[in-house]
């Protein structure tokens, strides 16, 4: 089979057309092949589905074993007809302004100020998973004032305090006649500073004419540089990482030394570029790969690398939600507050290790060890760990890798019992990327009729017995019932009321399973590419501070195969983002 249309006007079409299409795919609007590319994604996941015999759904007409071989083969010959060597996208980021974590560390290490100001301003927005991308890093009026009040309050602590105001004023002047050229130097390398790059002479010109008015309004010197520290402190060009579009005529530019330098620090630490990034740009160095390289090696040792787990590993694991759960006291009467800080703290620190040890990303779902301290330790019901510091501990047989952390079965959990449903979601969207859709409308949702009408498996299997629920239930309840020998709160169990626990199940290429252990095993054996590549999408997006588009899969692929020949290992996966397209370069504006 040459051409898909066919196969799709005989089996799919009938679900799949018209407003009423299930899934909201519709078929109808594709006559010919080379249209795969212009929705890639889309149909990389029918290729998923009909590999995995997913689709069609097994109560409609079945193709015969040579047209399925056929109809993949098709598609993964279109999938595969882009020449990503012919034509470049690197694509464009929106102007983007410092998120509120941005903006204090920004603070803390351009004047070694602690104040978290930013936690009075408004909350940040959240666009494909991170709270970092631009196009929905809006200024409400709001923000503006806090911003304003902010400066003031910053520039005030500067010139109390004789030691952060020596981050100011670096150079003394020798004499009265020299005062305002040293002056001036002085403000020039801090907003060089503040603005991350080079300031143009017209810049230059503008900070001094703030700082002729201020001293025209008879301040004193405090509160003329007071002033001046303000004006810089909410300059566009301090509150926003901006970058220059290609001139009139180029398509595509690469981004010079300091945009580049800023792109590296915001990525691993969450703040401005260093003395030493800025050096480098200066020289113009920073480019350079094998320099580039060598600084994500020294960013990745500094602390200030905490930044990725916080923020990367906190909204991609969904640990910053931790906090917030509440167990029902009455089910589990063991949860508290110190459990509640262990779980988090466990995978935050696996997270931070598995980095900084440059270990296989495949341990998220196989490690056979993990970081208990004595409270999270009693959880798990492992022995012989005492005391608040946690330590590596080897995990006992059918606990493997962070989805049978505490931390990520509660976060997948209702208060009062597990949800095979919701961690089959959790995994299908945050570890493989292959989210189903969401739920016809007029499906109802499932009751909870307690044991009588059996087990909570029993209850979800009549449930799914519903064609309509099958297809996307199918692959979320074999992936969630691997996991229920943990309650809600991640202690294992092998008993639900009356019922024992059954964790068996089969994943959707007929792989057979029972419990979480031979579960990993499956994912890792079967699915590390489809892993590598969801961690991959989801780092790029947090390093670009922008959404992926269809084009961008061709430097994902290429991350995807550098990792495949490195045994995935986790700074392989940072050396071969920042070293991409898409982070070294910025695309012109499409015409619409």
């Amino acid at each position: 089979m040459t051409n898909i249309v066919p196969f799709v006007n005989q089996y799919c079409i009938d679900c799949h057309s018209g407003e009423g299409a299930e899934g909201g795919v519709d078929f109808e609007r594709f006559s010919k092949n080379s249209q795969i590319q212009e929705e890639y994604e889309l149909w990389e996941h029918v290729h998923r589905l009909i590999k995995e015999q997913q689709m069609p759904p097994s109560d409609s007409e079945q193709p015969t074993s040579a047209q399925f071989v056929s109809i993949l083969d098709a598609i993964n010959l279109e999938l595969a007809s882009f020449d990503c060597d012919k034509e470049k996208h690197p694509g464009r980021v929106t102007l983007r302004r410092l998120n509120r974590v941005e903006y204090n560390n920004t603070i803390r290490d351009l004047l070694g100020l602690n104040l978290d100001l930013a936690k009075d301003f408004p909350a940040d927005d959240v666009g494909s998973g991170f709270d970092n991308i631009g196009d929905v890093l809006t200024i409400p009026p709001v923000l503006v004032e806090k911003y304003l009040a902010a400066a003031e309050t910053i520039a005030k602590h500067a010139f109390e305090n004789p030691e952060i105001r020596k981050r100011i004023e670096v150079h003394t002047a020798e004499s009265d006649d020299k005062k305002v050229e040293v002056a001036t130097r002085n403000i020039r390398e801090f907003a060089e500073r503040a603005y991350r790059r080079p300031l143009s002479e017209n810049e230059v010109e503008r900070i001094a004419g703030v700082m002729k008015s201020a001293y025209q309004l008879e301040g004193g010197i405090d509160e003329i540089f007071q002033t001046v520290v303000t004006a810089i402190l909410t300059n566009p060009n301090f509150l926003f990482r901006v970058e220059q579009d290609p001139k009139d005529g180029e398509e595509i530019r690469t981004l010079n030394d300091f945009e580049l330098a800023s792109r590296l620090s915001y990525f691993l630490w969450s703040s401005m570029p260093d003395e030493e990034l800025f050096a480098l740009a200066s020289k113009g160095e920073l480019s350079d790969p094998d320099v580039i390289s060598a600084q994500v090696t020294r960013m990745l040792s500094d602390p200030k690398s905490r930044a990725l787990v916080n923020n990367f590993a906190g909204q991609w694991l969904q640990l910053r939600d931790v906090s917030q759960l509440t167990p029902d006291s009455k089910s589990f009467p063991s949860f508290n507050a110190d459990l509640q800080r262990a779980m988090r703290k466990e995978t935050e620190i696996f997270f931070e290790k598995l980095l900084h040890e440059n270990r296989s990303l495949l341990e998220f779902l196989n490690a056979d060890y993990t970081y208990l301290n004595e409270t999270l330790a009693q959880h798990y019901g492992i022995k012989d760990v005492q005391g608040d510091q946690f330590r590596k501990v080897n995990l006992p047989a059918g606990r493997r890798g962070v989805l049978t952390h505490a931390s990520i079965l509660m976060l997948t959990s209702n208060p009062t019992r597990t949800s095979p449903v919701k961690r089959g979601k959790w995994i299908l969207d945050n570890i493989l990327a292959e989210p189903p859709p969401p739920p016809p409308p007029d499906v109802p949702v499932l009751e909870e009729g307690g044991e009588a009408l059996g087990s909570f498996r029993e209850q979800l299997e009549q449930h799914r017995a519903d064609p309509s629920c099958a297809s996307c239930h199918r692959t979320m309840d074999a992936l969630g019932f691997g996991m229920e020998n943990f309650d809600a709160i991640g202690a294992w169990r092998d008993r639900e009321g009356r019922f024992d626990i059954d964790a068996s199940g089969q994943m959707p290429g007929g792989q057979n399973f029972d419990g979480a252990s031979e579960l990993m095993d499956i994912l890792v054996e079967e699915k590390k590419t489809e892993f590598s590549r969801c961690l991959t999408k989801k780092m790029l997006t947090y390093a670009l501070g922008r959404g992926l588009e269809s084009y961008d899969r061709c430097a994902v692929n290429k991350i995807v195969d550098a990792l495949e020949r490195d045994d995935y290992r986790f700074q392989t996966l940072i050396f071969e983002i920042v070293i991409s397209d898409p982070f070294t370069m910025r695309e012109a504006r499409r015409s619409q």
